[in-house]
């Protein structure tokens, strides 16, 4: 019987639904029809896959040749499905056998010559694929990611010829070999050290806290004071990245336009450009691509000259913030990103930037000062959960050869290490992401330390939310200094780092 099946994956957010891609010849004038609900990508692969097998040293039936997509209703994208058909085309013409197919899935585009290109989503597909005890084959640019997924349950091709050569039983395809995980995501030598940063002893102890809990940090202040600098040391400080959160991330990754097959195990560290659209921050698109907020999951996000992002955009990172995830809905699609990531702000006091500056004048009037805070609202800003006023450095810190290079990032990050281990044991999270059911048996605060928070709460005119983020920080600071309780220098010091967050 002149049909054969063959075994693939299609791509949709971070899942991989199952294709099969049957191929049948039949007598009559020679045809190509490739059916199954095709994009542009996917119909230009009757070119590729004549060519490919051609250059490969096969023969092309001269017959009418009928690919089915299956299932017909889910939309095909990519030139994922090259290899799939091209194999299906061998297999039916008796070329290669076709019972051999059945224990494999394969993904890949073929370039003329026969050569496999690398495709997007292999994390995804390979997970699904071992799961259906079948054997992936991918392309060899493709492998790193399916080793680190799957381990050696799957093999990497260069050309169509290989493939077929280990199919028949002709040949024999290598795995990719074991990845050490363990020195890729260890971030020492990969982000700017904290030693770098003279004076601002505060702020350091800020970004401590804020790597320690995986808190929200706004950093405000006039130019040069050191806010960028001290942005791009967070990712540093931070825990490595677990293999789970590793394996989600190049999943997201594999969505990008920007996908690129050399995949990075650090913590990310996105910090798109103020003029970035709704769509580029969230995500968009149709069908859905990931936006920044995804692509920095389990990482930062740093948003430089806040208030200069327009306002409907810094809206829409609202619910991110607070559900960790962003479902985006088109018109008969939708699709989940995870957004667990950390947001680090910077903004200047006015627009010139020297308001309250002891030595530079601000030309700004309070109309526009006003008007330039209120570009970021109350709500956002209540979701942040730490913010500082920094000054600029003395110079004479900065140009003197006696200065000491500050506490070095390895340091910072053992401490960070230790109160986020101390974290996920007590309630599996770190204090972040404590829901507020879990937050009042975590953090137990005495009569005392309570009085005070209410106090404080009531004085600033707290709301709920920012009470909580608030208790959260508090945690975080006593997980910091191994203090088993939350005293009231602990609320203290959680509450410095929020009386100034306001929008006037």
């Amino acid at each position: 019987m002149s049909l054969a099946i063959v075994r693939t994956r299609a791509i949709y957010a971070l899942d991989a639904p199952s294709v099969t891609v049957e191929v049948h010849l039949s007598n009559g004038l020679p045809a190509f029809n490739l059916v199954g609900l095709p994009e542009t990508a996917v119909r230009e692969s009757r070119d590729r896959v004549r060519s490919a097998i051609i250059n490969s040293r096969f023969e092309f039936p001269a017959k009418r040749i009928t690919v089915n997509l299956a299932p017909a209703d889910l939309p095909k994208e990519g030139g994922r499905f090259d290899l799939a058909i091209a194999l299906g085309i061998l297999a039916a013409s008796k070329q290669i056998p076709a019972k051999a197919l059945e224990a494999y899935e394969f993904l890949g585009e073929l370039a003329l010559t026969g050569e496999l290109r690398p495709v997007r989503g292999v994390i995804s597909a390979a997970l699904l694929c071992q799961k259906e005890q079948r054997t992936l084959i991918v392309p060899h640019a493709n492998g790193e990611e399916a080793c680190l997924a799957i381990g050696d349950n799957h093999r990497i091709a260069k050309q169509l010829i290989d493939v077929c050569a280990h199919v028949a039983g002709k040949g024999e395809l290598a795995a990719m070999q074991e990845i050490d995980f363990v020195s890729l995501a260890n971030p020492a030598a990969t982000f700017p050290d904290m030693a770098d940063i003279q004076g601002q002893q505060q702020a350091r102890h800020a970004l401590e806290i804020a790597a320690a809990g995986g808190h929200n940090i706004l950093y405000e202040g006039p130019p040069g004071c050191g806010k960028s600098m001290l942005a791009q040391r967070l990712p540093g400080i931070l825990p490595a990245l677990e293999r789970s959160d590793a394996l989600t991330l190049l999943a997201i990754q594999s969505l990008s336009l920007i996908y690129s097959p050399r995949f990075d195990l650090q913590r990310p560290f996105r910090a798109p450009h103020h003029s970035s659209t709704s769509a580029a921050l969230v995500g968009g698109g149709n069908p859905p691509r990931p936006g920044e907020i995804s692509l920095a999951h389990k990482g930062v996000l740093f948003l430089d000259e806040l208030p200069e992002f327009q306002r409907s955009v810094l809206e829409a990172l609202r619910e991110p913030l607070e559900t960790r995830h962003i479902c985006i809905s088109r018109a008969g699609r939708q699709a989940t990103f995870p957004a667990d990531f950390q947001l680090i702000a910077a903004m200047n006091p006015c627009p010139c930037g020297h308001a309250g500056s002891p030595s530079d004048l601000c030309n700004c009037t309070p109309d526009n000062i006003r008007r330039y805070r209120r570009k970021i609202s109350g709500p956002l800003l209540d979701r942040i959960d730490m913010h500082l006023i920094l000054q600029p450095t003395s110079l004479n810190l900065i140009t003197s050869k006696q200065s000491q290079p500050g506490e070095s990032s390895d340091s910072v990050r053992q401490r960070v290490q230790h109160a986020r281990d101390k974290q996920i044991a007590r309630q599996g999270v770190c204090n972040a992401a404590l829901n507020g059911h879990d937050l009042h048996d975590i953090v137990v605060l005495d009569n005392n330390s309570q009085q005070l928070l209410q106090r404080l709460a009531e004085k600033m005119q707290l709301s709920a939310r920012a009470v909580q983020r608030v208790m959260r920080v508090a945690r975080t600071i006593a997980d910091l200094q191994c203090s088993d309780t939350v005293s009231q220098q602990h609320i203290s010091e959680a509450y410095s780092y929020r009386q100034n967050v306001s929008s006037e």
